[in-house]
C-alpha cells in the first residue's frame, strides 16, 4: 500500500481522560461469610475498585495489580489456600464486572463447602475489610484522531489517566468487551490487524507508561507497513 491509501476513519476518535473519587460503601467484612455476603451486595464500582485499586493509585510502580480480596483473605484471615485461589483469578479474562463478581463468589462458596472450619476465623475491627467504591468523572481531551497518524499523535501526548480509561475502564467497567482503541481501529478504520495486535496485549503485564509505548510501537510498525517500508 502507498501512503495515500492510509484510511481515514468514518468517525473520529476522541481521547478522554478521567478523575477518580473513592467513597466508603458502608459495608465491611470480618470473616469469609461476611465477605461473601458483601460481594453479593456491593455495587459493581466496588468490585472494580478492589480489583484495580493498586493499578490506579500506583500506576508508576508495579504492573501487577494485587487483588484486595485475595490479600485480605491470605494475610488477615490466614486462609492461604483461598487467598491463592482468589489471586489466581484472571481479571483480563472477564469482559464485565458482573461476571468477575460471580467468579469471586463461586471461588469462595466452593472453598467454604470444602472446608468445614472456613468462616470461623474473624478479623478484629481494625483489620476488617471495608468496602470502597470508585466514582469516575470522564472528560474529553483536546486530542481527536481522524486516521492512524492522528491516533499515533494522540497516544504520544495524552496522559496515562487517558490510557487507563480507554484500556481498562472502558473494557471492564463499561462492559464494551474490548478496549476503546481496538474497537475504533477495527470498526471505523477497518484495520483488523492492528486492532487485534493491540487487543492481544495483556495490559496487566505492563505499567501504564510501558503499555502506551507498546501501543505506540505497534501503531508505528503498522504505519510503516502501510507505507510499504517493510514490504
Amino acid at each position: 500500500m502507498s501512503e495515500k491509501e492510509i484510511k481515514r476513519a468514518s468517525e473520529p476518535f476522541r481521547f478522554y481522560t478521567r478523575l477518580n473519587l473513592t467513597e466508603l460503601t458502608g459495608l465491611s467484612a470480618s470473616n469469609l461469610k461476611e465477605l461473601l455476603g458483601c460481594l453479593k451486595e456491593v455495587p459493581g464500582s466496588s468490585i472494580y475498585h478492589h480489583t484495580h485499586r493498586f493499578l490506579q493509585q500506583h500506576q508508576y510502580l508495579s504492573p501487577e495489580p494485587p487483588n484486595d480480596f485475595a490479600y485480605w483473605v491470605h494475610n488477615v484471615l490466614g486462609e492461604k489456600e483461598l487467598g491463592e485461589r482468589l489471586a489466581s483469578i484472571d481479571t483480563i479474562g472477564f469482559n464485565n464486572i458482573g461476571d468477575l463478581r460471580m467468579e469471586f463468589i463461586s471461588v469462595i462458596e466452593n472453598y467454604i463447602k470444602e472446608n468445614a472450619s472456613a468462616g470461623t476465623k474473624f478479623a478484629n475491627k481494625d483489620d476488617a475489610l471495608y468496602f470502597m467504591k470508585s466514582i469516575s468523572f470522564i472528560f474529553p481531551t483536546s486530542y481527536v484522531a481522524y486516521d492512524l497518524k492522528g491516533f499515533l499523535d494522540g497516544l504520544k501526548n495524552i496522559t496515562i489517566d487517558s490510557i487507563y480509561f480507554h484500556i481498562f475502564e472502558s473494557r471492564l467497567r463499561l462492559a464494551k468487551g474490548t478496549n476503546d482503541f481496538s474497537k475504533w481501529i477495527s470498526e471505523t478504520i477497518g484495520d483488523s490487524k492492528l486492532a487485534n495486535d493491540i487487543s492481544k496485549l495483556d495490559p496487566y503485564s505492563y505499567t501504564l507508561d510501558e503499555l502506551r509505548d507498546r501501543i505506540i510501537k505497534l501503531t508505528e510498525r503498522r504505519l510503516e507497513g502501510l507505507n510499504g517500508k517493510d514490504r
